[in-house]
């Protein structure tokens, strides 16, 4: 596996596999998290114009789609609880694994880590397979967030893979 950025060209093989991630949500008792066709296609296109929009790719066949990046994310601006550090980092949204193959998401959040040592995601309640991989990756959670319109709540989610004790003094 490695992960490539995605083209407009990938956009058809992107669109079906957030589909199927919405149908499993629906079927697995999370029918709200990506609902109304969620992520929209503008939004999709303009992942991969900014070059945010990530495949997770094996043999020529996409696995996975997510969005990363190194930013000061406006909706983990203010949160009911505390981020573990308020150092830069980096964000992962939108990821949508296919159902047929395991170890994706983690191929997925570990190259994240590879990149920015600092990493927040969020996930909605009822997305009890996110949550148990932030939990088995060793993610901290952090507390609520919203949406950026403020109708819908996030559990927060936060991994730093060095802390500050772990720095060279400057003595």
């Amino acid at each position: 596996m490695h992960i490539i950025k995605a083209t407009m060209d990938d956009l058809p093989a992107i669109l079906q596999i957030y589909a199927e991630a919405r149908e499993f949500m629906r079927r697995d008792g999370n029918p709200n998290q990506w609902k109304d066709k969620y992520p929209l296609v503008e939004i999709v296109k303009r992942d991969i114009d900014l070059g945010f929009s990530h495949l997770c790719v094996d043999n020529d066949e996409i696995l996975a789609v997510f969005y990363f990046c190194i930013e000061s994310d406006p909706t983990y601006a203010k949160i009911d609880g505390a981020w573990l550090n308020d150092e830069p980092y980096g964000v992962v949204h939108r990821i949508a694994v296919r159902r047929d193959v395991k170890g994706v998401g983690t191929f997925c959040l570990n190259w994240c880590l590879g990149l920015c040592d600092n990493l927040r995601i969020d996930t909605h309640e009822d997305n009890r397979p996110m949550r148990g991989l932030l939990k088995k990756l060793g993610f901290t959670y952090c507390g609520i967030i919203w949406v950026l319109d403020g109708t819908e709540e996030r559990l927060a989610f936060q991994k730093v893979l060095r802390q500050e004790s772990d720095l060279p003094s400057s003595s």
